[in-house]
């Protein structure tokens, strides 16, 4: 069988069904391309949200509020001392959302290569069953 546009939905993170054969290189370069535009973006809005819920909940200046975003959202923790109940309210819960985010982003890039790995696996487990 031989690889065929049509096979693919036009959606951003659909897959080929094992029945089909596997993905073109460059359009697997441009899946992985496409995921990591995603996960970015997650990450970005990630970013700008607890950006603006330090510098508005807890009065932190601009540049604080970025260094204390990417420190929770990399999972490092707080730099400056909170000092507002909303502001320790926001920080907890943007930790959990951080926590949720970071499972998210990784699914989002680990998805594909394992979806090529598996596919790979069963067309080379069909070929020795007999093209089964």
């Amino acid at each position: 069988m031989v690889w065929d546009a049509s096979m693919m939905d036009n959606q951003p993170m659909s897959y080929e069904h094992k029945s089909q054969p596997l993905l073109p290189r460059h359009l697997y370069w441009k899946r992985l391309i496409s995921h990591g535009l995603i996960a970015l973006s997650m990450l970005a809005a990630a970013l700008g949200a607890g950006i603006c819920g330090y510098h508005y909940l807890e009065g932190f200046s601009w540049i604080d509020s970025l260094l204390n975003a990417s420190m929770i959202l990399g999972g490092m923790g707080p730099v400056g001392a909170l000092k507002t109940g909303a502001g320790k309210l926001f920080a907890s819960g943007y930790a959990m959302f951080s926590g949720v985010i970071f499972i998210a982003v990784a699914g989002i890039m680990v998805a594909p290569v394992a979806h090529r790995v598996m596919h790979r696996l069963h067309i080379e487990s069909r070929k020795n069953r007999g093209g089964n």
